[in-house]
């Protein structure tokens, strides 16, 4: 039988920021979207290593800043803005390597008429990031600074630290749950039930706070059992790599780490690859 993209299949997302972006694209490729969101992003209570940082960039030396988002460097240099003038934040910028983590980051960069000196290729993993840095030149005695999002990457800055970097953490907002977790327990209840047979999985972040209240629920095993009779696709590798550390199975990347490239795709495949495990 031919199918036109998801043909009508209930397709469950946790995606928080781009909640509405991500339904409207489901039901543009034919499915019937369960957006329920999993993060909740909350500025730090204590921004005092991003203040830090703007006392090192302003009056001693960073010789690398690499920007990990674009949420992270908009509200990262907002802050400084709050603190120094402009052009001497800019000045100081000038004199340091800007590596941006992929598209994202460029576009907040040029937001504030910056232009990166690397831009990371995709999947823009921290592989390529290290890989990237490598080419460029040896970070050895170099004081590296890692704007960070939702949580560290401990592989990210091992690999900085192993090869001599002088590396400080500078944090922007974290993730929490939901206030009210009642509609990501119900969206939870249905994909164990087997009501929506495909599941998208676009913040690596989202994993471990689904695991958290699967957890808290003991519902860890039913969970795990419906998604070898569902589709699981993953926007990318970072999602991909903590996918695996909790051992669900994933069936799809898309050809491109973006969203509407995820969605399309695993619409055009969606049917095939349920067939295939049923």
């Amino acid at each position: 039988m031919t199918t036109t993209g998801f043909n009508g299949l209930t397709v469950a997302s946790f995606e928080s920021r781009m909640a509405a972006e991500i339904a409207r694209l489901i039901e543009r490729y034919g499915g019937n979207p369960l957006v329920t969101p999993a993060l909740r992003e909350i500025p730090l209570d204590d921004n005092s290593a991003a203040l830090q940082f703007g006392v090192q960039l302003t009056t001693e030396r960073v010789d690398l800043l690499i920007l990990l988002t674009g949420a992270g460097t908009t509200a990262l240099f907002d802050l400084l803005k709050t603190r120094y003038p402009w052009p001497s934040i800019v000045a100081a910028l000038k004199q340091t390597a800007l590596v941006a983590r992929g598209p994202k980051p460029v576009a907040a960069l040029k937001a504030f008429g910056l232009q990166p000196t690397l831009t990371v290729p995709e999947p823009n993993t921290w592989v390529d990031l290290i890989s990237t840095l490598d080419k460029y030149r040896t970070v050895k005695g170099l004081r590296v600074a890692v704007q960070e999002y939702g949580a560290s990457n401990p592989d990210l800055l091992k690999a900085l630290n192993q090869r001599g970097a002088e590396v400080f953490q500078v944090p922007i907002y974290r993730w929490a749950l939901p206030d009210d977790l009642g509609p990501l327990r119900q969206a939870l209840d249905e994909i164990i039930a087997g009501k929506a047979p495909v599941l998208l999985i676009t913040n690596a972040a989202q994993v471990d706070h689904v695991m958290q209240v699967l957890g808290k629920d003991g519902k860890v095993g039913p969970f795990r059992a419906a998604l070898k009779n569902m589709v699981l696709a993953s926007i990318g590798p970072t999602a991909s790599e903590r996918l695996r550390q909790h051992d669900w199975p994933i069936d799809l990347e898309p050809s491109h780490p973006k969203m509407g490239v995820l969605v399309k795709e695993c619409g055009e495949r969606a049917h095939a690859l349920l067939s295939r495990k049923r």
